[in-house]
């Protein structure tokens, strides 16, 4: 399969993008959901594939599924649920369906507007979901009631009093998302509300007699949620979860029902670093028990997977360590062991006997495919399995750049060389900063990924800055509070360390990045010209502004303080304060519905550039958020980007795509 530059990152945008992976109890099957592009190649739609365990058989479509099912999961009895809008007959809204071996679907629930999320009992037919209710509505049929008086009166306003009202770049409301039991053929149990903000994470325990859900914090209490667990036959609150300053997610009940196990953070603020955590709660005591405490990484991003087998306290999770994403176990003395030797993990499924773990792995030179581990043996080898989608050899090779900042700390970044690279024929160099600023590059990357850029003969820095997740706390510490300062400082000290190599070419140079890595874009922009080019995509630049309008409002001003009272950091790290030292080339990407990092960061940056007279190109999707998710979008920012960097760095003619 040839890579050409000019298409490359077409192919890369029609590929299929792997979701998530759920087995059978006895575990026989293996479900793969994921997302491909639909007949006209405009949007990605859901699939549902079948995957062989023992990665013989090739991969096929699930019997009787189609495009637009999702969220598979396996009821205790082994047929396969799922949730899907795919009766036209029905109001709009995914519904709850079970779909037998033969391919027959039968819809077994469903809510007015639709459902969320759902789970299933481990050892029983009990089932819970989330779904909304509005004000005034006291149970489904309610609901259907004021839904259809709005839509009537084509009434779209919310009223928000004591609640936040945009959360994971989303509109909250009017409806509040509620945790509902279902028990057979009754009615459904109304175990009590998630909050406007509501996350869907519920969990049953393998006896479906206990419902635990977690309730999103209110404008009182910002930065503290709740986790509730209640009577899964009656839906009474049996108790409550709570610690000031912190954050609970991904619960789940291990194997005996006694424990509930959640991720716990505690975000940061002006004073303190980022910390995260597994914990287990006792639903009876109260007690809650930190079961990582000597662990310097964070048991992020992923729900922990506990034993399957009574009695068992052993569990495994994912975690970023320096550029990868491996699997951890903990066992019942507490030990905690690596089970992969690279690669980025997710959606960890574990047999019956809890032996053998299924999963997700993808890496920077890697699509997501599925894949089997031992359940027990360290830094070992994955068994990939056959997974739909193959996008063919990359255009170049992965290495490692290593330094030291003048702090001391050890900092590294991965390395993508285009083909042909060396000395003789020195590449240009793209250096790509990442979002967060909690993150890390450690998996395939579903926008900017390195590769169309290697196609096209860029080599690609990816550094990994202070404020990475993956290098223990002290890499917290070195960042907290200044977003201009260490994190900086690392990426221009690795961009040094790269272009030290003869195979780069130091004369030839561009910066990138996404939302905190667009930030760094605009940093570098208003105090260095060493670069040729830079692109900010989504990237923060009057950080008091933002502030004010971002969806994390609450989350960013624990941070940098108020500043009408403490002004320091804004002064120190908001780059529009610099703007009169704007001088190089940049293009602006940003999605006119972004709620998390808001379109007026990138309109006043442009401005700005503007007024100082310096080439600015501003890509703007009325329609996107945060992300680029349309396929055709997607392959549009690479088309700018790469001719935009063509243009000033290479010193091409500029080619505007087609169709802008």
């Amino acid at each position: 399969m040839v890579n050409d530059p000019r298409t490359f990152h077409h192919r890369l945008v029609g590929q299929p993008r792997p979701t998530g992976l759920a087995l059978a109890p006895d575990g026989t099957r293996l479900i793969l959901w994921m997302q491909a592009l639909d007949g006209d190649a405009t949007r990605y739609v859901s699939e549902l594939w079948e995957v062989d365990p023992a990665g013989e058989r090739d991969p096929r479509l699930v019997t009787g599924s189609r495009q637009g099912d999702f969220a598979p999961a396996f009821a205790a009895d082994g047929s396969l649920l799922f949730l899907s809008d795919r009766d036209p007959q029905e109001p709009p809204g995914a519904a709850l369906w079970a779909l037998t071996t033969a391919g027959d679907a039968e819809r077994i629930a469903h809510h007015p507007g639709g459902m969320a999320t759902f789970t299933a009992a481990s050892r029983s037919h009990t089932l819970a979901c989330t779904a909304a209710l509005l004000p005034g509505a006291k149970d489904a049929d309610s609901h259907a009631v004021l839904l259809q008086e709005r839509d009537r009166a084509r009434v779209t306003a919310v009223l928000y009093e004591a609640t936040p009202t945009r959360a994971d770049g989303v509109d909250l409301g009017p409806a509040e998302p509620h945790t509902f039991v279902l028990r057979g053929d009754g009615p459904p149990i109304d175990a009590g509300g998630q909050g406007l903000a509501g996350a869907g994470e519920t969990a049953l325990s393998p006896d479906g007699s206990v419902v635990a859900y977690t309730r999103a914090p209110t404008s009182s209490a910002p930065d503290t949620n709740v986790v509730v667990i209640a009577d899964a036959s009656t839906g009474a609150e049996l108790r409550t979860f709570s610690r000031p300053g912190h954050q609970y997610y991904g619960p789940v009940f291990t194997a005996d029902g006694t424990r509930l196990i959640c991720e716990r953070r505690q975000e940061e603020t002006y004073d303190t670093e980022w910390q995260v955590t597994l914990v287990a709660l006792d639903p009876v005591s109260g007690d809650e028990t930190d079961l990582l405490p000597d662990f310097d990484n964070w048991p992020w991003p992923g729900r922990a997977l506990p034993s399957p087998v009574p009695g068992d306290a052993t569990l495994w999770f994912t975690g970023d360590e320096r550029g990868h994403c491996p699997v951890f176990r903990r066992d019942p003395d507490g030990s905690v062991t690596r089970l992969t030797a690279s690669g980025a993990y997710t959606s960890l499924c574990v047999t019956p006997d809890g032996a053998t773990l299924y999963a997700l792995r993808s890496a920077l030179d890697s699509p997501p495919r599925a894949v089997r581990l031992d359940a027990a043996k360290p830094d070992q080898h994955p068994a990939f399995l056959k997974t739909p989608g193959d996008l063919g050899p990359l255009p170049g090779t992965l290495t490692e750049v290593h330094t030291t900042a003048d702090d001391g700390f050890a900092l590294r970044a991965w390395l993508v060389l285009p083909e042909g690279a060396g000395p003789d024929d020195p590449s240009p160099l793209l250096v790509e900063a990442h979002g967060g600023p909690q993150g890390s590059w450690s998996d395939w990357p579903g926008q900017w990924n390195p590769w169309p850029f290697a196609a096209r003969g860029y080599a690609v820095l990816l550094p990994d800055p202070a404020l990475s997740s993956g290098y223990g706390q002290r890499m917290q510490e070195r960042g907290r509070g200044r977003f201009g300062g260490r994190p900086y400082s690392d990426v221009i000290a690795l961009t040094d360390a790269a272009l030290a190599r003869a195979d780069l070419d130091a004369s030839r140079t561009a910066l990138a990045g996404w939302s905190f890595g667009g930030y760094l874009a605009g940093r570098a922009a208003t105090v260095t010209d060493r670069f040729k080019a830079l692109v900010s995509h989504a990237g923060l630049w009057n950080l008091e502004a933002f502030q004010g309008d971002t969806d994390m409002h609450t989350y960013f001003r624990e941070i940098f303080g108020d500043p009408r009272t403490r002004r320091e950091r804004y002064e120190a790290d908001s780059p529009h304060f610099d703007a009169a030292n704007l001088t190089t080339p940049m293009l602006i990407v940003h999605g006119g519905k972004d709620y998390r990092v808001p379109v007026g960061q990138s309109l006043a940056l442009h401005h700005d550039l503007q007024r100082q007279g310096v080439p600015a190109t501003f890509l703007y999707f009325p329609d996107e958020g945060h992300g680029i998710e349309a396929p055709n979008h997607l392959r549009l920012v690479y088309d700018t980007a790469l001719n935009f960097l063509d243009h000033h760095v290479l010193g091409e003619e500029w080619r505007r795509p087609e169709l802008l």
